[in-house]
């Protein structure tokens, strides 16, 4: 197998240069996969990446549940998903009240959670009212386009 380190270099810089905290880049069956956090860097098959490669590090970021996800949660009418890359942030600055939390309300256009992605923090805003009735996401953790954060019923 052969490392680009070059590649890697410039996936490193542009995670410097964007604030995120993981990037990754697939090419046919290979991808590099570049972290910050825990140091991990990456560098496998795309086509075995049921097993992805991790350090054993327990500093490095975790994806973790508030709570276990129902197995449908996904296909909820009300899911709320993630509407890029980046990371969240469940109040508007460290030590404040999260804008949200388990059995709460929430009206059409309250902010449920803010995403940081490329520095610039965006409101993630209910798009209907109802009860909070699953929390998917932590503060600090990193999210990808697509990822359920919120079911709203």
């Amino acid at each position: 197998m052969k490392i680009d380190e070059s590649a890697i270099r410039k996936l490193a810089k542009l995670l410097d240069e964007t604030g995120l905290t993981e990037i990754e880049v697939e090419d046919g069956d290979q991808s590099v996969r570049v972290s910050r956090g825990g140091n991990v860097l990456t560098y496998s098959p795309a086509a075995n990446q049921s097993a992805p490669v991790m350090d054993s590090d327990p500093t490095t970021p975790q994806r973790a549940n508030t709570q276990a996800p129902s197995a449908n949660a996904a296909s909820h009418p009300g899911a709320i998903t993630s509407p890029m890359v980046g990371t969240v942030y469940m109040s508007p600055e460290p030590g404040a009240p999260a804008f949200i939390s388990k059995g709460a309300s929430v009206k059409a256009g309250d902010t449920l959670m803010i995403i940081e992605a490329m520095k610039v923090m965006n409101p993630i805003k209910a798009p209907k009212g109802g009860t909070v009735t699953q929390i998917l996401v932590e503060s600090g953790q990193p999210v990808e386009f697509g990822d359920v954060l919120v079911v709203i019923e």
